[in-house]
């Protein structure tokens, strides 16, 4: 856990990381793991991406709503394959600067953002699409979570699907939990969705080797070299695994992509 999440509010927190790292280069060290190196945060991006890979090719017109949107990578993905994209995201910091990704890519005409906190989230209804990637694992607080579920619930049409990412092993462990982070058990959030009026349609696993959940609780203790060669030879183990495997080994997985819907819609299963 880096000083700067003990000692800054959860949105100053973010609008600091976003001051440091979102306008250089692919701005992911904003948005993923902090102060790791560039090869561990595309890793992670990479197993995230495969995982989604099947909701990135809208139809065009798709109405998709990106919450908790960042620097607006899978804003500007969805934007350029024809969709209609609102982003939102409570830093400041990180709409700024996925406005002027989104306006350099030539796609403001195609995606706009917002400035909202997700528990109190006003961004239109009827959403095809709602992606959220990792970031319900950041509200801390129980009834922040739930309304900011209450809330996604209420923006999806009704045979629209919702997708969250976080991450969500089968047994409770806080060994990676910080002031800004919890790793909550997936039946809670299965439990949590289904208070919401959501149906699970199905999981999908995400990155299902452990080593890198095993490694994270100490590489801030390790000398830097040996934790950069450490990282490196975990990541590199971890990646084909997640290739291979990832989206079946759903109860391995310690990241899982919950696909959604509203629990009136007859598709649901």
């Amino acid at each position: 856990m880096s000083s700067d999440a003990r000692l800054l509010p959860p949105v100053l927190y973010w609008d600091e990381r976003a001051r440091r790292f979102a306008s250089q280069g692919d701005g992911l060290a904003a948005v993923c793991s902090y102060g790791m190196p560039t090869f561990h945060n595309r890793s992670i991006h990479l197993c995230q991406y495969l995982a989604l890979r099947p909701w990135l090719r809208p139809l065009p017109g798709t109405r998709v709503l990106d919450v908790g949107c960042g620097v607006g990578r899978w804003s500007r993905l969805l934007a350029a394959r024809g969709a209609c994209v609102t982003g939102v995201d409570h830093s400041s910091a990180m709409i700024a600067e996925a406005t002027r990704r989104a306006s350099g890519a030539r796609l403001s005409g195609q995606c706009g953002f917002l400035v909202q906190d997700l528990a109190e989230l006003d961004a239109g209804d009827g959403f095809d699409l709602i992606l959220g990637v990792t970031v319900l694992q950041h509200i801390l607080e129980p009834q922040a979570l739930h309304a900011a579920v209450e809330r996604l619930a209420q923006h999806l049409s009704p045979t629209g699907t919702l997708l969250l990412l976080e991450a969500a092993p089968r047994r409770r462990t806080d060994s990676c939990d910080s002031a800004v982070f919890r790793a909550r058990e997936r039946s809670g959030y299965l439990d949590l969705f289904a208070q919401c009026g959501l149906t699970l349609r199905f999981i999908r696993g995400v990155d299902p080797a452990p080593f890198r959940p095993w490694l994270l609780p100490h590489l801030r203790s390790l000398p830097r070299p040996l934790g950069l060669t450490a990282l490196a030879l975990t990541t590199a183990l971890s990646l084909p695994l997640d290739i291979l495997f990832g989206r079946r080994a759903v109860g391995a997985s310690w990241h899982a992509l919950f696909v959604l819907g509203r629990a009136r819609d007859r598709h649901a299963h």
